[in-house]
């Protein structure tokens, strides 16, 4: 007996995935386009996740709608301008208001779209979140401008150098005994830049920067101002430890003019 042939036939099958697939939603960073009016025509899945869903649809908004209210007006006109210059936008930082409910700080990587004449049409941004980068700058800048208004404060001569011995931070008290203005004296060697024509020895230390280095030492020392002119003064350093690492990062002087001697 003859069995018949099972007969087959081609089932109906998708297109691939990777052909209907947006592969801007695989961006792990926020990705948009705005037409020539700044109206949001396309954001893939990473910028959609962070937009507030109280907002309503994000597709048909203008891209400003979103930013904080001192920066709405500048931004417009600004995207305004160059969909009329045609000139290549620079990266700029913009606040936006997240599904997180606050606003974030980002660094927005643009570039305009073009049409058949070369006439922008509308932009592409990539948007990377500095948020916590700029808080420590910010926090790092605000430390730096206290620690300055402080040295700047103190009555007596500081000078700083780094590991190297070289130059980085010179008060006015500073200024003001040697003669010397701080950017004159920025980036010198130490000893090069105040030249001593003296040095006391304090309890069997010479007072040079190596020994400086390797503890606290004072002692009284004869040194050349900006004319030339001799100046006693009393020096304290100490050397300067990170915290972290244990090394020494530099050293800190103190200088007290002292009266000659007879």
């Amino acid at each position: 007996m003859v069995r018949p042939m099972k007969q087959t036939f081609p089932t109906m099958q998708s297109a691939p995935e990777s052909a209907t697939r947006d592969p801007f939603d695989d961006l792990p960073l926020p990705y948009i386009e705005l037409d020539a009016k700044g109206i949001v025509t396309r954001a893939n899945r990473a910028t959609l996740a962070l937009h507030p869903l109280e907002h309503g649809a994000l597709i048909g908004k203008m891209a400003w709608d979103l930013m904080a209210t001192d920066e709405k007006e500048s931004s417009c006109a600004a995207y305004l301008l160059l969909m009329e210059s045609g000139e290549e936008p620079p990266i700029v930082e913009r606040s936006l208001y997240t599904r997180l409910g606050q606003f974030h700080t980002y660094e927005m990587h643009r570039s305009l779209m073009r049409d058949t004449d070369g006439r922008p049409a509308g932009m592409r941004i990539l948007c990377v979140d500095v948020t916590e980068a700029k808080r420590a700058l910010d926090e790092e800048r605000r430390a730096r401008i206290w620690m300055e208004s402080m040295m700047d404060s103190v009555d007596a001569a500081l000078i700083v150098t780094d590991a190297m011995g070289l130059i980085c931070v010179v008060n006015p008290a500073a200024e003001k005994l040697l003669g010397w203005k701080a950017r004159e004296l920025m980036g010198k060697a130490i000893e090069n830049a105040l030249p001593m024509a003296g040095c006391a020895r304090d309890e069997g230390k010479a007072s040079d920067f190596a020994t400086k280095l390797e503890g606290h030492c004072k002692g009284i020392a004869t040194i050349l101002d900006r004319q030339g002119r001799e100046v006693r003064v009393e020096i304290a350093s100490s050397p300067i430890v990170d915290k972290a690492s244990g090394f020494t990062t530099g050293v800190f002087n103190v200088l007290n003019s002292v009266a000659d001697e007879g």
